[in-house]
């Protein structure tokens, strides 16, 4: 087939046409709302386009696999969107095709509404895209005879889904090489299901493939008929870019001259342009579909770059071989008429340089050709990508510096005696320092340790080495003492230094607490004393207050079981007797940490239970005491429980505990009514609540951890919870909750849907922790690790698993690995023994029927008319996709072929065949 325009124009535009087509990819989108408005016949009557904003579309995330081409084209401005979405999974039609690739060759201009009305009678479109089709006929784009035989009978030409054979002849045709093809057709494509490919199209499967324009799909099949999506299209198309040599306006390919923070610059055509860059421009390399990093963008390779106005929105490395020769002598002088002379050896050579050469010292800071002194070693670089070969860089490889100059410290290596600094310029420079370094601040003499990152300061160096650093401002320190004091209106702190000076400083309004142990700390848990108070490391910011107290050490003493003598509610003197019955005498005071059978205790109500006999645990120091707590439960395991002799023996820490009971005591287990002492065990964790006098067993409550998922969060911190399908109801204000990484939580973090441990005191909630759900289909599996493919990302990841193990699948636990199998879909967690568990998604074949975005489910075609299983809840992220295209429910049609994946009759994957 010869095409019927002229070539070099076509050769000149191939790029752009490759990315023109790809308005089609949304423009089809404008084109049905256009139809739909003119005829009635689109298949959408309310699509909005809009060119790709800056923030790109929200159903292509980072890492998606066809990311690199569609937002290369987005940016641009030739791929366009529909109210923020790209719809990747969306199949194209032969009139959406036929248009991008008209725009794809970039002939647009030729279009003629009065030869739309020549189309073929069995070439049925809609209004809007008659001209196109018109025009691809007259092009060769399509074979009028090839599309006389096409069966139209189901739907009309221009609605029929493209195929990827279809779509295959088109792009190779528009790409000016259907020759080319042709001469291929006689040849096999090496495919599984090559007999399935018309004869008439093997040398165009042939074609695109070796030019890495298509690819097969799984099990080495070209699936002619198959369907092609919006993501797929945008790859053929974006592929071709490497196949032509077309410019863009909006698109600069050049060698990087310049890098430094928030700009690129590209000399283009032998002209310097800057580009700004920032944390969001993405960056891609041309061999590789995932993203890179601003790091990969070296100096004099050969870069793309989209954007205006001044702007990079997208960078491509397209040649990542620096294109610059080195030589390397020393420097003799500078000459006249912008050049230098330097030995090269025992040669004498001269070098040209303009504004647009850069000077950098041996830091890699731009400096001056003045501040170059004789006999240092340079580096001419010269770049290679003209004839011209100017000199791009002069860098000083080994000199003598001899400055000063304010800055910033940046960095300090104790280790290499090495300081870095931000100079005014901006600039960052490193310097060697020795012992003789003077560091001042405000006159004092100030050591290494006392620079941070960040401190203002001047400088000098003689010989390459830092002589003097003065501080401009304070800088942060950290000392260390004995806490004394904490003012009464918690402003000021007094210590002791180590070496026994006292110091008073001032507190910043919320000082941060750290105290192993206790969780969100404040100033009224540190322990304050001339003698035995917390040792403390302060931190100190630049106006000498106090940001950071740490307890690095303390000194208290902990006294269990002790028995209450007297207590003087005047002079708050509480006398009580250890477990020797010695006599010790501590005072109470109102920073004593209180705890007895109340959720708010207070020193009141603590004084008129602290009667003679009294059972309690404390911690002290010197006479002070520290916290008083009133035994009125223990916690421990079970060891025995002796029914005839009425007591029960609880194993605590290192020690038994043996409490009586004359009556029976409540027992109290989750989930259990009329619990009495036969339900428990030896080995079971409970907790035993006292009688008023503690001398008696009132209560036995089971410690138990049970797992629920979160059905919906309640007032008053009361939350709604289901476990095989049975739903419950508790509150947790009063438990610790904590996420999934172990953080503190609070209750209104919980959502639905969230997996948590509930450990329970008898039927109290004691402690919530959220489970990570790791939904994925297997890949791989051996006797120690599983290898999954994660629903929410499309990312593969080895899992090694020790420990037990639970397989549920098809009603039945099983306790190795080797139970899944390549392909099952499992949810991943951990159960409340911390055993890692594996739940076996149900799988069904089914044909969708609709969806129910009210209830949030879907209908599927019953198999017979008996059959009432039909109707399917859908999980809050389910998981809709055809092979790695990610789809919506919404874009599911009547009759299509699913498989649905289900666990507890919840779907949490829908796989489209």
């Amino acid at each position: 087939m010869t095409f019927k325009y002229n070539h070099t124009s076509h050769s000149k535009k191939v790029v752009s046409a490759v990315l023109a087509g790809m308005m089609a990819l949304s423009a089809g989108g404008a084109a049905m709302a256009a139809e739909s408005t003119e005829t009635g016949q689109g298949q959408t009557a309310a699509i909005t386009n809009t060119a790709a904003p800056t923030g790109l579309f929200s159903d292509i995330k980072v890492g998606y696999w066809a990311e690199k081409h569609v937002y290369k084209l987005a940016y641009q401005g030739i791929l366009l969107g529909n109210n923020g979405l790209f719809r990747p999974g969306d199949a194209v039609t032969q009139q959406e095709a036929v248009t991008m690739a008209i725009r794809f060759m970039n002939q647009e201009g030729q279009l003629n509404t009065n030869t739309a009305a020549a189309l073929p009678t069995n070439m049925e479109v809609g209004n809007y895209f008659k001209p196109y089709v018109a025009l691809a006929l007259q092009l060769g784009l399509i074979d009028k005879t090839e599309e006389s035989t096409v069966d139209v009978s189901k739907t009309s030409w221009g609605q029929k889904p493209a195929s990827r054979e279809w779509i295959t002849k088109l792009l190779i045709r528009s790409l000016d090489k259907d020759a080319e093809a042709k001469a291929q057709n006689n040849q096999s494509t090496g495919f599984a299901d090559n007999a399935s490919i018309s004869e008439s199209g093997k040398g165009y499967v042939n074609l695109a493939v070796s030019l890495d324009l298509a690819k097969g799909v799984e099990g080495n099949k070209f699936n002619p008929t198959g369907s092609v999506t919006r993501a797929q299209l945008a790859t053929f198309f974006s592929r071709g870019e490497s196949l032509t040599d077309t410019t863009y306006p909006n698109t600069s390919t050049g060698y990087v001259t310049g890098l430094k923070d928030g700009q690129i610059t590209l000399v283009v055509d032998g002209k310097a342009v800057n580009f700004a860059v920032n944390s969001s421009t993405p960056y891609f390399t041309k061999d590789s579909e995932t993203r890179a990093s601003a790091t990969d963008v070296k100096l004099y390779t050969k870069v793309m770059v989209v954007g205006s106005a001044g702007g990079a929105s997208y960078v491509e490395v397209v040649d990542a071989t620096p294109q610059v020769e080195s030589v390397e002598g020393t420097f003799a002088r500078s000459l006249s008429g912008n050049k230098i002379g330097i030995f090269v050896g025992e040669n004498y050579e001269t070098y040209s340089y303009d504004e647009a050469t850069a000077f950098i010292d041996q830091n890699g800071n731009a400096i001056k050709l003045s501040d170059i002194t004789a006999d240092s070693i340079i580096e001419v670089q010269r770049e290679t990508f003209s004839a011209d070969k100017k000199t791009v860089a002069i860098r000083v490889k080994s000199g003598i510096v001899n400055k000063s100059d304010n800055g910033v410290i940046a960095e300090v290596s104790t280790s290499g005696k090495t300081i870095k600094l931000v100079n005014t310029a901006g600039a960052t420079e490193q310097f060697a320092y020795n012992d003789n370094l003077l560091i001042t601040y405000q006159n004092r003499i100030m050591s290494v340790a006392d620079l941070k990152a960040g401190s203002a300061v001047k400088y000098t160096v003689k010989d390459s080495v830092l002589q003097t650093i003065t501080l401009s401002q304070g800088v942060e320190q950290s000392v260390r003492g004995t806490l004394v004091e904490i003012g009464g209106n918690q402003s000021t702190l007094t210590f002791k230094r180590e070496g026994g000076s006292l110091e008073a400083k001032l507190l910043i309004e919320k000082p941060e607490v750290i105290i192993n142990g206790i969780q969100d700390a404040t100033l009224n848990d540190l322990i304050t004393d001339a003698t035995n108070g917390d040792q403390v490391e302060l931190s100190l910011n630049a106006d000498d207050q106090v940001t950071r107290i740490q307890v690095i050490g303390r000194q208290m003493e902990p006294m269990n079981g002790v028995t209450v003598v007297s207590y003087n509610s005047k002079t708050k003197v509480l006398t009580v007797l250890d477990n020797n019955k010695k006599p010790f005498v501590f005072t109470l005071d109102e920073k004593t940490k209180l705890d007895y059978n109340t959720t708010k205790p207070t020193l009141a109500g603590l004084e008129s239970i602290l009667n003679d006999g009294r059972k309690l645990d404390l911690t002290y120091v010197g006479t002070r005491a520290l916290s008083v707590k009133v035994i009125y439960k223990y916690e421990g395991t079970i060891s025995n429980i002796d029914t005839s002799g009425r007591k029960i023996s609880l194993l605590s820490g290192n020690q038994t505990i043996t409490v009586p009971y004359t009556t029976l005591p409540t027992v109290e287990i989750y989930n259990k009514s009329g619990a009495s002492l036969g339900d428990l065990k030896i080995g079971d964790k409970v907790t035993v609540t006292l009688g008023a006098n503690q001398d008696v067993v009132q209560k036995v409550a089971l410690n138990t951890v049970a797992q629920f998922e979160v059905v919906a969060l309640e007032a008053n911190s009361r939350i709604r919870v289901k476990s095989d399908l049975l739903t419950s109801q508790f509150y947790v204000d009063q438990a610790v909750l904590t996420g999934e990484s172990g953080q503190t939580i609070t209750p209104s973090q919980l959502t639905a849907g969230n997996l948590i441990n509930v450990t329970f005191e008898g039927a109290t909630p004691k402690a919530v922790q959220v489970v990570k759900r790791t939904l994925a289909e297997v890949t791989a599996v051996d006797a120690s690790s599983v290898t999954l493919k994660q629903f929410n990302n499309g990312q593969t990841e080895t899992v090694p698993v020790s420990g037990s193990v639970k397989v549920v699948k098809s009603g039945s636990t099983l306790t190795s690995l080797t139970s899944l199998t390549v392909g099952d879909r499992v949810e991943m967690t951990k159960d409340t023994d911390n055993s890692t568990r594996f739940r076996v998604l149900t799988v069904m074949s089914k044909q969708f029927w609709s969806y129910d975005g009210v209830g949030n489910q879907i209908l599927v075609k019953r198999e017979t008319t008996a059959d009432t299983n039909y109707r399917f809840a859908l999980g809050s992220s389910v998981f809709v996709h055809q092979g790695d295209n990610t789809l919506s429910v919404q874009s599911l049609r009547d009759n299509d072929n699913i498989v649905l994946y289900l666990l507890n009759n919840v779907i949490l994957e829908i796989q489209k065949q």
